[in-house]
């Protein structure tokens, strides 16, 4: 190896390096990216009604911040509203939980082994505390918030002002010979990440709504903050429609016995239908992840990257699939010759 060589080395090892050190940076500005990419699509589709794409950004942009303003205004108010009182009732559901499975296990014959107690339960899930740790501490420090919620809104103004700059001087990070290929990669991600990004928003709304409409004819209480947090919740997959049953369940044990059996069935029924009917529908045109794969990469991300990382494990998951299928598969592997 010589000179040049280990020169070369030594920089990548650098980078790397100095990558993982800014590495939550780094998941702030794929944020940016993609609620550029989103944007940036309606964009396109003024431009192609002959908009001059100035006026058409700014159409997008008053759209946007109109949108925001509005969900401001008439949900969130009423989301915290409720959000607390389900937190009040919390301590009432444990009780009652607890006096439950002391009267079951009272019922049990003398030679069975006592049923663990909830805490019991909890201490034997580290990883489970651990995570709901590391969600609490990063909603914990609300300053801290607001300023990367600042920062992501300015990059993506930034990028939707002028996103081919900011693809050209991408692309320079690439050698010569490469960057028409690497061009190709990043505009197959970027269409990748659209389609994802508009199945999982209708996903998320059907969500909300066939669960806000079951909870209201089941007459669970808190109906909005549990239609809320079913389709926020359902932007994780595997983990987000496992956590947005608990709470309509707590409600539903301090009311009757059969509106637990209810919300479960209803649940169910929801999610057969988004996973076998909606998604199928909605999501022709998405890039197909194999739910393993899906899985395996949550539990990474969020392992090395903590709860951003779980939050954007799939678009993260959807983009290094892309490049993955491309430059690696299609551009070695498949072209790969064996000399003898």
């Amino acid at each position: 190896m010589n000179f040049k060589q280990c020169l070369g080395f030594s920089l990548l090892i650098i980078s790397l390096y100095i990558l993982w050190q800014i590495r939550q940076l780094l998941l702030l500005i794929f944020t940016a990216i993609i609620l550029a990419t989103a944007l940036n699509r309606l964009v396109r589709w003024f431009e192609k009604l002959n908009i001059p794409r100035y006026l058409a950004l700014s159409i997008t942009l008053s759209l946007s911040l109109l949108i925001f303003v509005l969900f401001i205004w008439l949900i969130i108010p009423p989301f915290i509203k409720q959000f607390q009182n389900l937190i009040e009732l919390l301590p009432l559901v444990w009780n009652k939980v607890d006096i439950e499975v002391e009267l079951f296990q009272q019922k049990l014959p003398e030679f069975l082994p006592p049923l663990p107690s909830r805490r019991d339960l909890i201490a034997q899930l580290p990883s489970l505390q651990e995570l709901l740790a590391n969600f609490f501490s990063f909603f914990s420090n609300s300053l801290a918030i607001i300023l990367k919620l600042i920062l992501v809104f300015v990059l993506t103004i930034m990028m939707l002002i002028e996103p081919q700059r900011y693809r050209r001087a991408l692309l320079t990070l690439f050698p010569s010979f490469y960057r028409r290929r690497a061009d190709e990669i990043l505009s197959k991600s970027e269409i990748a990440l659209g389609n994802w990004l508009s199945g999982i928003a209708l996903n998320c709304l059907f969500i909300s709504i066939t669960s806000g409409l079951g909870l209201a004819i089941i007459q669970v209480r808190l109906v909005l903050a549990h239609a809320l947090l079913a389709g926020a919740l359902n932007f994780i997959p595997n983990i987000g429609p496992a956590l947005s049953v608990i709470f309509p369940l707590m409600i539903a044990v301090l009311d009757a016995p059969w509106k637990i059996l209810a919300v479960i069935i209803w649940y169910f029924i929801i999610q057969n239908l988004e996973t076998y009917w909606f998604s199928p529908a909605v999501m022709a045109r998405q890039v197909s992840l194999l739910p393993a794969f899906t899985l395996t990469a949550q539990i990474f991300f969020a392992k090395t990257l903590g709860i951003l990382g779980l939050l954007l494990a799939l678009p993260l998951t959807v983009v290094v699939k892309t490049w993955i299928e491309e430059a690696f598969i299609k551009d070695i592997l498949d072209s790969w010759k064996i000399y003898t």
